[in-house]
């Protein structure tokens, strides 16, 4: 009996030091996720992006440039393909805007605007997919309505059901309750793990599509280096970080994921990309508007 306890106590060791020193040998899956608790339906979420899409036509200049916009529609509809685009059944859109900022955002249903700062600052088109991936990652989960019906859980469905019978836009009916497309709005202005889950599902689409997942984390290392002290674009990718915030984690948790997707060769090139750096160089911003000044707190 004592030679079975201590064999047991032997292999109980051997198991514990396998596990120790690297877990279970069994194959992980990449991270898989599904869209929270939301009060908007799927058609209100397209409806909203519409409508907001609208105001953002208003607010800035969309490029009209026909090698920026076939450039931008080929990268995204190349990610759109993938199958967890497929499945939420958005209608992404893609419009290049006139911003020297490097960012991009997408509203809730699908509609995209890449600044031409972002164009800029990309340094081959898989970070460029990476980006734009990232954002209708947020759509796809609806990161925006979620923490929309998060914050306004008791006024939220009586909104919702007016603009449902007929009285006036659902963006008017969210301004009402604060809700809109402001610097801190909670449609545009992700938690950390809802930026973390973007990456992550960022990445799938990326690979599905052809591109090199970690060209993603190599962008986010590009632009955290560069808004370090004495970098040229410290003032250009300020709005990016403050719109994405960026664990220091960030780019390894990326390159974990990207570890475990399926194995394939990355290379695909829609082949227009100096075409698109061309014509980027010769559009000229509007100079940013002036802030009012802030009152004596």
């Amino acid at each position: 009996m004592t030679g079975v306890v201590k064999s047991n106590v032997r292999i109980a060791g051997i198991l514990a030091l396998v596990m120790w020193a690297g877990g279970p040998t069994w194959a992980q899956s990449p991270h898989h996720f599904s869209p929270g608790f939301n009060l908007f339906s799927k058609q209100q979420d397209v409806q909203l992006g519409q409508e907001s899409a609208a105001q953002v036509r208003k607010q800035m200049t969309v490029i009209k440039d026909p090698v920026l916009t076939e450039y931008v529609n080929r990268v995204g509809k190349r990610l759109v393909a993938s199958q967890e685009a497929q499945e939420s059944g958005f209608p992404f859109t893609f419009e290049v805007v006139a911003d020297p900022s490097i960012n991009a955002f997408a509203l809730p249903g699908g509609p995209m605007f890449i600044n031409t700062g972002l164009l800029r600052a990309v340094d081959n088109e898989g970070q460029l997919a990476g980006v734009m991936g990232h954002e209708m990652s947020h759509v796809i989960l609806r990161h925006g309505t979620n923490q929309a019906s998060k914050a306004n859980l008791i006024e939220l469905p009586a909104a919702l059901a007016e603009q449902l019978a007929g009285k006036g836009t659902l963006t008017g009916q969210l301004a009402q309750l604060g809700i809109g497309l402001g610097a801190n709005s909670v449609l545009l202005k992700f938690s950390r793990n809802a930026e973390s889950q973007a990456d992550l599902m960022g990445s799938h689409l990326m690979a599905e599509a052809g591109y090199d997942p970690m060209e993603m984390a190599r962008f986010f290392t590009k632009l955290g280096g560069a808004n370090g002290p004495g970098k040229g674009l410290a003032g250009s990718v300020s709005q990016f970080l403050s719109d994405h915030p960026n664990p220091d984690n960030r780019e390894r948790a990326i390159e974990q994921e990207a570890r475990l997707l399926p194995q394939k060769t990355y290379g695909y090139q829609t082949g227009d990309f100096q075409r698109m750096k061309d014509a980027v160089a010769k559009i000229r911003e509007p100079k940013p508007k002036q802030q009012p000044a802030q009152p004596p707190q």
